[in-house]
């Protein structure tokens, strides 16, 4: 992971510069601290430095900008979205509206957001400003689309997958293809770039969908089976649910008056004995095998050791 810690390295100073939040009144503002400051992996702005070291290998005030502006996008969406969930937990940590309260992570979000566009201004890009408002406005239909999911009984993959595009691909491609427009990568190559981030996101959301069913806690960082105790309509349920006969299903259902222990045990059971859990664990590392693919057959000057790591990295979590 040197590549990638070396990429984070490089954004410390510019995160800390957006953690430390001035303005007034305070109660608007802390919050935006608080969210920055809660951690994470910061993969999305190092996805915007890795792009742009394909082309470039001294960065410009404007490359750091761009991935303030991501880092910040991504947390404002993550504020928004955990209201919609009603979560109490960011990062093991509470979450701003149990914290303080709806209105002020509502209020506090839009500011991080017209913050995101002071910055994407500064940058002075008119093209990178329109790929982002094309970028931001699929990643709220995919939200829309996952909130309408939860009220349908049966989901296609080939729905999921779409919605998995908007909602959390999107920011991934545009990451990668804004970062190496400003490292000098001409149209083309730009957009092959966008395309590798749509195929790392979906990549991404596959493994997370398998690890959160058949991962260990203790690597994955978080609950194992809530999505199954949720009924969520990931990959890995939808692929269960579609070799299910109408009494497999309704005693999937009656398992709900269950312990949880019970609930996630049979459904996990289903999941492998409906060939769910293999094909999805096989769709996730074709995916990572066709981003990485598509890595070397773009033909660049500069480094890709940085992006291919983050591929790995993302591709390779422990199960």
């Amino acid at each position: 992971m040197n590549k990638l810690k070396e990429l984070i390295n490089d954004l410390a100073p510019h995160v800390e510069d957006i953690i430390n939040q001035p303005g007034s009144p305070r109660t608007v503002y802390e919050p935006i601290s608080y969210i920055l400051s809660l951690g994470g992996k910061r993969i999305r702005p190092a996805m915007v430095l890795a792009a742009y070291r394909l082309y470039s290998d001294s960065y410009s005030l404007e490359i750091f900008k761009l991935a303030q502006a991501v880092e910040m996008f991504h947390n404002f969406t993550l504020m928004h979205d955990d209201i919609m969930d009603n979560s109490p937990l960011r990062r093991g940590q509470d979450t701003v509206h149990i914290k303080w309260d709806d209105a002020t992570a509502i209020l506090s979000g839009d500011l991080l957001q017209i913050e995101v566009y002071e910055k994407l201004t500064e940058i002075g890009n008119i093209e990178i400003l329109q790929l982002f408002n094309s970028m931001a406005r699929e990643l709220c239909e995919g939200q829309m689309n996952d909130m309408q999911f939860e009220t349908i009984d049966e989901v296609s993959n080939d729905s999921y997958l779409d919605m998995t595009r908007q909602k959390t691909a999107v920011l991934l491609g545009f990451s990668l293809q804004a970062g190496a427009l400003l490292g000098g990568a001409n149209a083309t190559d730009a957009e092959k770039l966008y395309d590798l981030g749509i195929s790392i996101g979906l990549g991404f959301q596959l493994m997370d969908d398998y690890l959160d069913s058949f991962g260990e806690k203790a690597k994955v960082g978080k609950r194992i089976g809530g999505d199954i105790l949720e009924k969520k309509k990931t990959y890995l349920w939808n692929e269960m649910w579609s070799h299910l006969d109408e009494g497999a299903r309704q005693e999937i259902n009656e398992l709900y008056t269950q312990p949880e222990s019970m609930i996630i045990a049979s459904v996990t059971a289903s999941m492998d004995d409906t060939g769910a859990k293999e094909y999805t664990l096989e769709l996730a590392q074709q995916y990572t095998r066709k981003s990485l693919n598509a890595l070397n057959h773009i033909n660049v000057s500069g480094d890709k050791t940085y992006l291919q790591e983050i591929v790995e990295i993302l591709a390779g979590r422990e199960s």
